[in-house]
Formats: C-alpha cells, structure tokens, sequence
C-alpha cells in the first residue's frame, strides 16, 4: 500500500519537476527555489518525518500494547502540544534568519545579490510549511502505529498536485511554487485529520505538556535528528558545493536537485516503504528479549528484498542516465547544456543507490532496539567523509564529483552500520544475505550492459511523447532481462517474489 501510494507520489513528483525544469531550466529562478525548499525540507526530516519513523512509533506502539487506549490518546495529545510550541518557534526563528541560513546553505549566491535576494524570499514564505508538514507526518505515525496506511501514505501526493496547479496558474512568476508548497502542507495534514477522529483521537490542545514518555520519545529523537538524515545532510552539502558556480559551473543547485530526484524514485516507492512499514514489526519483535530470531528473519528479509530491487535500478540508471533525464526533462528552457550536466550527476549518483536504500533498514533495526547512538556516531564519520570527499572532486569530476562523494560517503554508511549490527544481534547468518547480493550484482550487471547496447541505438529526441514512449520501451525490455537473469543465476528473490504472487492470486 505504502509502495503504491509513494510510486503516485513520485510520478506526480515528475510532473512537478518537468514543469519546474520546462519553466525556468537549471538557471536562477529554478536555482533560488530549489534551496529555498531545501531549508524547511531538511528541518522536516529532523523534527518531523525524523521523529514519526523512530521515536514515536516505537514508544507509540508499546503504548499500545501495553497501556490503555485512554493512556495512548493522552500520550497522543501531549505530543501534539509539545510539538505545536516547538515548530512554532523554530518557524518564527527560521523565517527571522533566513538571510544568514541563506547564506550558509548556498554561499555561491553571495556573489550574485539578486538571485540571494530571492532565494531568501522564497525561503520565508515556504517556512511555515515545516509546522504543516512535521503535524502531518506526526499524524502518520499514529495511523502507522494504529495499523492504518493508506491515506497517510497517499497524502503525499496532495502537495504535487498542488504545486502543479499553482505552477500553472502562475506562470513563469516563481512565487507560485512557493504558494503551492503552503497549499500542499496543508492538504497532507487536513486529509488525515477525518481518519485520526474516526480512530477515536480528540484534541485537548495546551492541556498538557508534561508525560513520563515525552522523556523517552525525546531522548529518542535528539541522536535520530543527525543519525537517519545522513542522506538529507549529505544532499545539503552537495548543494553548498553546488552553489559555487565559478568552480562547478551554471546551474549547479538545479542539476544536483533533478538528479537526486530521480535517484528518491526507487528509494521512495520501495526502500522508504519498506522501511516505514516494517518498523513496527522489527519494534514488536524486538520486545521478544534474548535472541531476536524473528528480527534477524525481518532484518534478512529486508535487506534482500531491498538488493533486488535496488541494485537493478542501480545498473539501469547508469546505462540509461542520459536518456532518462533527456526524455524526461528536455524541452523549453532546459536545454542541451542541462541535459548532459544532469545525466553525468545522475550517473553518479546512481552508483551508491543500494547503500541508500539498504541503509535506511539497517536504521529502522537499531531504532526499533532503542539505539539511536550508534547510527549518530556513524553519521558523523560518514558526514565528516562526504565533505572531504566533495572537497577532493569537484575540481576535477565538477557536479559529477559532488554526486560521486554522495555515493562514496553512502556505501561507507552501509557497511560500516552493517558490520555493527551483526555485531550486536550476536550470531546471525549472513550467508544468505551475501550470496544474494552477489547473485542479484550479477544479473544486474549484465541487465544494464544489454540496455546500454540497445538505448545507443534508438534516438530519444523528438517531442515529449515520443521519447517516453522509447523509454518505456527500453525499460519495460530490462526488467524482462533482469527476471532473465535471475532465474539463469538462480536467485532466490524471484521465486519468493513468484510464490507470493501466486498465493495473492488463490485469496
């Protein structure tokens, strides 16, 4: 359900972006935009998104089994109060700081005062979206916890349909982007509101601010604010190196936006999925006490079926950078020029998406042990490495070596918080999680080299239709060819995913 509902999120995410890159390119107004909503997205994954994942659904859902129903709602409440003061004023300090957060996040702007001037507007009237957005994913983690999915998980959609819809009312005026993301706030909020009442949910607000687990959800959520936003910061410190244009080039915030969206694609309709919905499982079975065997079978299970899809979409965004981002973008004022820079960071990019995604498993499976410290010590080694590591390459690789140290700092995440939770489960049997990596790398590989043999010769120019319709074409071709080699390397994902499918369609 989640995964369904995140792949109509990410398609109308590309409608979004197509628009935004059709109407102003990679230049200043896409430019100014682009950071300004980095700024309260960052906070958002911090105080909002952040604390839903780790520190809520775990205390919630003890609650929940170990409480009454009144004792749950109460805590609820709490939360909700404590939460409303909190984004209030971190919002008022945020908009009064704008100039100097501006400054830090994209220093290159500095040089250029009329695209500063902007961002710094841009970035005021979009911050209140960080209280609509942090209550919405609050909201989503009580239904998550409660067993309901679906309309937390389609809310999303709401703010692309919105900004689409404002875009086009306004025009190439760029105010309406960041009315559009005001508007989407607070439709992923409003629409969850009905179903929370329906579950027996009241609102007391300012009642009460104090709670014996209010403690336990904080001390929670403090380490999780640098632990599971790795990718968050390390995108963060890409646009900072990517705002130096007079080292990276024109465009550089822009390019690096568009590419890392289309790397969320998969990670969000599988890896994130996946992920926010077995957190409460992974926390309910670590309650089991010495042992855990059905956490590591869901920790497996999770890791596995996050190879097989993510390292084939891996392989195929490096054998299809440059046509993907050409049949998709192309047009209006995103030229040639933007093209070829936006497919180099995509390839990039595209190297570490596994780590990406298996990462954000690893997280849950400490969060749902109540360790937050030791995903944080990491996310500072692997931050510290992300900025050495764009400081090393973007003189040489330019924006390819920003989306290069991205990926480095990401594979680095991935094994170095794998070796660690083997080492704390104690005895667990990598075996099989190994031999299905190599397996699945295997099919992969080959998968991307027959696409990139067959996309050299077709052409993907034309008008819009045209080139999506020879992209589907290659793409639809390559999942034939990796079930091809799947079943030739005899991976044992396939004939899960097949048994599985089967059994669905017996009920």
């Amino acid at each position: 359900m989640i995964g369904l509902a995140t792949l109509a999120s990410r398609l109308l995410g590309f409608a979004r972006d197509m628009v935004l890159a059709r109407l102003f390119g990679i230049y200043m107004y896409a430019q100014a935009f682009v950071v300004a909503f980095k700024i309260p997205n960052l906070f958002r994954d911090l105080v909002g998104e952040g604390a839903a994942n780790s520190a809520f659904v775990p205390v919630f859902s003890e609650y929940k089994v170990k409480r009454s129903e009144k004792e749950f709602w109460e805590l609820a409440n709490v939360m909700l109060n404590i939460m409303l003061v909190s984004l209030a004023v971190l919002t008022i300090i945020g908009m009064a700081l704008a100039p100097l957060i501006v400054r830090l996040i994209a220093p290159g702007f500095v040089s250029e005062p009329q695209k500063l001037e902007l961002t710094i507007r841009l970035a005021r009237i979009i911050f209140p979206y960080i209280i609509l957005v942090s209550l919405a994913a609050y909201a989503m983690s009580i239904l998550n916890t409660l067993g309901h999915f679906s309309v937390p998980a389609f809310a999303p959609c709401l703010l692309n349909i919105s900004i689409i819809i404002f875009a086009m009312l306004f025009g190439e005026d760029i105010r309406g982007l960041a009315t559009g993301v005001l508007a989407g706030g607070f439709l992923q909020l409003a629409v969850q509101v009905p179903v929370l009442l329906r579950k027996g949910f009241r609102f007391h607000l300012f009642r009460r601010f104090r709670h014996p687990a209010a403690g336990a959800i904080g001390r929670l959520m403090a380490p999780r604010i640098l632990s599971s936003s790795i990718y968050q910061l390390n995108n963060f410190v890409d646009s900072i190196f990517g705002s130096l244009g007079f080292i990276v080039g024109e465009g550089g915030v822009a390019v690096l936006y568009f590419s890392y969206r289309l790397i969320q694609f998969p990670l969000g309709i599988f890896s994130n999925a996946l992920s926010q919905a077995i957190l409460p499982a992974l926390s309910r079975q670590a309650l089991e006490g010495q042992g855990h065997a059905e956490l590591k079978k869901t920790l497996s299970f999770g890791l596995r079926s996050t190879f097989f899809v993510m390292l084939p979409a891996s392989a195929g965004f490096m054998a299809l950078s440059y046509p993907i981002i050409s049949s998709i973008f192309s047009g209006g004022r995103f030229d040639p020029y933007s093209v070829g820079l936006t497919s180099s960071a995509l390839f990039y990019y595209s190297i570490g998406l596994f780590a990406y995604g298996a990462t954000k498993i690893l997280q849950s499976c400490f969060f749902a042990l109540k360790d937050t410290v030791t995903p944080t010590k990491v996310a500072f080694l692997t931050l510290a490495m992300n900025i050495a590591f764009n400081a090393m390459l973007m003189f040489p690789m330019k924006l390819a070596g920003i989306a290069l140290a991205t990926s480095i700092s990401g594979a680095i995440t991935f094994f170095v918080l794998f070796s660690m939770l083997i080492k704390k489960l104690g005895a667990f049997d990598t075996r099989e999680i190994f031999s299905s990596f190599l397996r699945i790398a295997a099919a992969s590989v080959l998968m991307s080299l027959t696409l990139y043999a067959i996309s050299a010769r077709l052409a993907f120019c034309g008008n819009l239709i045209h080139r999506l319709l020879n992209l589907g074409m290659v793409i639809s071709l390559g999942i034939v060819m990796y079930v091809f080699f799947c079943l030739a390397f005899k991976v044992k994902e396939i004939k899960e995913l097949w048994q599985w499918l089967a059994f669905r369609r017996k009920l």
